[in-house]
C-alpha cells in the first residue's frame, strides 16, 4: 500500500492521458495509477491500454470490463426514465461519468491515492460530472485536470512525449472531439462549431445514411418491468439488447441528432450525436408505457422523466433528488411488461403493434362496434359535473359584463 501520495488518472490510452501520466508525476511528485473502463466504446483492448499505461510510467493499471454494469445499472435507468435531455439527447456521456467516477474512487481506495485526475477542459460538462460524482462518493478526495489546471495543451503534450520518449504513436488528429460508449456517440468541435455547417458523412460511425436505407426491418421487443428481455423471441441481456438495436437501427440511419445544446456551464454548444439503439429502445418503451401506466401516473411520470434527464445531465446522478426520482420511476415500471413491434426504416423507428397482459387498454371499452361495454349514458352526468366550475364562472362573468363575446353574423 502506498503512503497516500498517489494520483488516480482516468486513462483512455490516447495522447492526452498517456502524456499526463509522466507529466503529473513530474509536476506533483506523485505516482500515477491509470484507470481504464470498457463501457462499450470499442477500439483497443483493455490489455493493450493497460500495457501502454505501464510503459508510460504508471505504477499500477486498473482496468475493468464494465459493459454489463453500464448497461444494467446506468443505461436501463435511463431507458426506464425515457431520458432525453432537451427532448432529443439520450445522455450518452452523462450516464457514463458516474460509473467511471465510482471506479476511480474504488481505485483511489485500493491503491492509497488522495487525488483523482481527469482529462476534461475548463468549459465542458464532464469536468463537473466527474468532480461532483467523486465528491458525492468520497468528499475527502481531491480532483485535478492537467488540461484545465496545468496548462497541458496539445503542442506541450507532443513535445513532452518526444522529450521523454514515451511509447506513443502520434497519428493525425481527428477534426472532432468524440466520446462514445454502447449507449451512443457524441461528436463536436472542428468545423461543427459553426452551427451553419451541415454534418458531413465522416462525422458518423454508428449509423448509415438514412437517405439510402436497406429494406425495412421489423423487430419485436419484449420488456419485463421496463427492461428489454427478448428481441424477436430470443433472450437478451440489457447489453445484448442495446448492441443488437445499435446494429439494426444504425443500419437504417436511426438516431442521428444535431442540436444547439444548453451546457451545464452556461454556454450553448453545437452537438452531434448518434444513438440508434437508445432512440429505438426508448421509443418502444414509451409506447409500452402508453399502454400500461394509469393516466395520472403517466402524466406525472412524463414530468419526472424530463427532470431526471436534466438532473443527470447536470451532474446529479448521486444526488438525493435523483435517488428520489429513481424510486418513483422504478415503482411505475411494475406493470410495464409486454411486446412492442416496430418497423425500422430510413431514419425512423415506428411502432406498429403492442400487446401486454398488464395493459390498461380494454378493447371492450375502446371499440365503437358491437360488444362495446362503455355505458354512454354515464357521460351526461360526467359532463354536467365536469363542466360545473366553468358554468359557475361564466355566470359570474356575464353578471359583471365580462362574458365571452360572440360575433354576430350580418345577413345582407
Amino acid at each position: 500500500m502506498a503512503d497516500n501520495k498517489r494520483i488516480v488518472l482516468a486513462y483512455s490510452g490516447g495522447l492526452d492521458t498517456s502524456v499526463a501520466i509522466s507529466y503529473l508525476k513530474e509536476r506533483t511528485g506523485k505516482d500515477v495509477v491509470a484507470v481504464s473502463l470498457d463501457v462499450g466504446q470499442g477500439g483497443e483492448s483493455l490489455e493493450t491500454i493497460k500495457q501502454r499505461a505501464l510503459a508510460c510510467g504508471a505504477v499500477e493499471s486498473y482496468v475493468v470490463d464494465a459493459r454489463d454494469e453500464f448497461a444494467n445499472e446506468y443505461c436501463m435507468k435511463a431507458l426506464k426514465a425515457n431520458a432525453m435531455y432537451e427532448g432529443v439527447y439520450p445522455l450518452v456521456s452523462a450516464i457514463s461519468r458516474p460509473l467511471i467516477s465510482k471506479h476511480l474512487v474504488r481505485a483511489a481506495h485500493q491503491f492509497g491515492a488522495d487525488t483523482i485526475s481527469h482529462g476534461c477542459t475548463g468549459k465542458g460538462n464532464d469536468q463537473v460530472r466527474f468532480e461532483v460524482s467523486i465528491a458525492a462518493i468520497d468528499p475527502t478526495l481531491k480532483a485535478i485536470s492537467p488540461i484545465r489546471d496545468l496548462a497541458l495543451t496539445r503542442d506541450v503534450e507532443i513535445a513532452f512525449a518526444k522529450e521523454h520518449k514515451l511509447p506513443i504513436t502520434q497519428t493525425e488528429k481527428s477534426p472532432y472531439s468524440i466520446d462514445q460508449n454502447v449507449w451512443g456517440r457524441a461528436i463536436e468541435t472542428g468545423f461543427l462549431e459553426d452551427p451553419w455547417n451541415g454534418p458531413t458523412k465522416d462525422c458518423y460511425s454508428y449509423t448509415d445514411d438514412p437517405a439510402f436505407p436497406p429494406v425495412e426491418d421489423e423487430v419485436v421487443i419484449e420488456f419485463k418491468q421496463g427492461i428489454p428481455v427478448k428481441i424477436d423471441g430470443r433472450d437478451v441481456t440489457p447489453l445484448q439488447a442495446i448492441e443488437e438495436m445499435n446494429r439494426r437501427a444504425g443500419a437504417q440511419g436511426i438516431g442521428r441528432i444535431d442540436l444547439i445544446e444548453d451546457r451545464l456551464v452556461g454556454i450553448k454548444s453545437r452537438e452531434l450525436y448518434e444513438a440508434p439503439g437508445a432512440v429505438a429502445l426508448i421509443a418502444a418503451h414509451q409506447e409500452l408505457e402508453n399502454c400500461c401506466l394509469e393516466r395520472e401516473q403517466h402524466r406525472i411520470k412524463r414530468d419526472i422523466d424530463k427532470r431526471w434527464a436534466e438532473l443527470v445531465y447536470d451532474a446529479q446522478w448521486f444526488s438525493p433528488a435523483t435517488q428520489s426520482l429513481n424510486a418513483f420511476i422504478e415503482d411505475t415500471q411494475k406493470y410495464v411488461s409486454g411486446e412492442i413491434r416496430m418497423t425500422l426504416h430510413g431514419g425512423r423507428a415506428v411502432v406498429t403493434g403492442r400487446r401486454s397482459d398488464s395493459s390498461l387498454y380494454d378493447y371492450k371499452l375502446a371499440t365503437y362496434d358491437s360488444g362495446d361495454s362503455f355505458d354512454s349514458k354515464s357521460s351526461n352526468g360526467f359532463i354536467d359535473i365536469y363542466g360545473l366550475p366553468s358554468r359557475v364562472a361564466a355566470a359570474r362573468d356575464v353578471k359583471f359584463g365580462n362574458g365571452i363575446e360572440v360575433p354576430t353574423n350580418t345577413v345582407e
